[in-house]
């Protein structure tokens, strides 16, 4: 019996560690920039 709360006590204490480390290390997304791209419309570019 000892043993099956030893093993929830650290799959417990894993978890929080696991927490922990996702709030710190979460915010990881990349630098974002501006990027433009000319196109060309097929009929070109007309008054109309």
């Amino acid at each position: 019996m000892g043993r099956i709360f030893k093993a929830i006590l650290t799959l417990v204490v894993l978890g929080a560690l696991a927490v922990v480390g996702f709030a710190y290390f979460g915010d990881m997304s990349p630098e974002s920039s501006e990027q433009t791209v000319e196109i060309s419309l097929p009929g070109g570019t007309s008054g109309n």
